[in-house]
């Protein structure tokens, strides 16, 4: 069966743009880009484009590459302090002058929402309430969506980015799972895959997992968005893979919609919070 993350997202998106229909002030999001990059800028289009689909408003603020770090960290804080803006993120990719973790942290824990500060990494390593990175939160959010129970389950997350794998990894065991991280040093990679009741594969490798490195039965998420002579490709080969799995993620339109519709979830969580709903 397909995991359709763009219908589920769709449904996310319906209900977000419910809520806010009764805001009497609307949520905002502010996207700061340092540099430029074409991709990024269409990601930030798309963006725009989904922010104001549902009513929240949204803001793309420009650096230059020959722009200080100190000039950005000054605008940082000044988004921190202002009470109109609910979500602040930094897109990445940035020019290797800059820090990137450190600009993130200057971001207020709250109105972070990738979720990259180090205090909601820490939280969510606990447990605790927090602000989520986008594509991990959207994956939990499909497999709740298809009642996939996580608990007792053998999950192998390939890749260990600080925006996937590392925060998925805490998600799968707060929800009980055993769960084991590949990675480019992993020795055999077939020997964990072929294990695996649910698999994610986040490497951006295009059709690293094949068929005979699948368990016959399981749940297979792809993550990678690979462009290959302007075909977008996973990081698993679908065609070979999905007679043999009882859930998988197409790409596109599996865990990409449903990373957009994490960022308006928690650009609203944020502003409820702060509004005190």
């Amino acid at each position: 069966m397909i995991l359709d993350g763009k219908m589920v997202s769709s449904k996310i998106r319906e209900d977000i743009k419910n809520e806010i229909s009764s805001f009497s002030i609307k949520p905002k999001l502010v996207d700061i880009q340092i540099g430029h990059n074409e991709a990024s800028d269409i990601y930030i289009k798309n963006k725009e484009k989904a922010c104001l689909s549902v009513g929240i408003e949204f803001e793309c603020v420009r650096f230059e590459e020959s722009s200080n770090e100190e000039d950005i960290v000054r605008k940082i804080e000044e988004l921190n302090n202002d009470k109109r803006i609910n979500g602040i993120l930094i897109q990445s990719p940035i020019p290797d002058k800059f820090d990137f973790k450190d600009l993130v942290n200057h971001i207020d824990p709250e109105k972070d929402v990738d979720g990259l500060t180090n205090i909601n990494i820490g939280k969510l390593a606990n447990n605790i309430d927090g602000m989520v990175s986008c594509t991990p939160f959207g994956i939990m959010k499909l497999l709740e969506y298809y009642e996939i129970d996580l608990t007792g389950k053998n999950v192998v997350i390939v890749g260990r980015s600080n925006l996937v794998g590392k925060p998925l990894f805490n998600l799968m065991l707060n929800k009980n799972a055993t769960v084991t991280i590949c990675h480019s040093k992993t020795v055999d990679l077939k020997l964990y895959t072929k294990n695996a009741d649910i698999l994610v594969v986040a490497v951006g490798s295009k059709h690293l997992i094949k068929e005979d490195m699948v368990k016959e039965g399981s749940v297979v998420i792809d993550v990678g968005i690979n462009r290959v002579d302007g075909v977008l490709y996973g990081d698993v080969d679908f065609n070979s893979i999905y007679e043999h799995v009882s859930y998988i993620t197409p790409v596109p339109g599996g865990v990409g919609p449903m990373t957009v519709a994490m960022l308006l979830y928690n650009t609203v969580k944020n502003y409820k919070k702060s509004n005190i709903f």
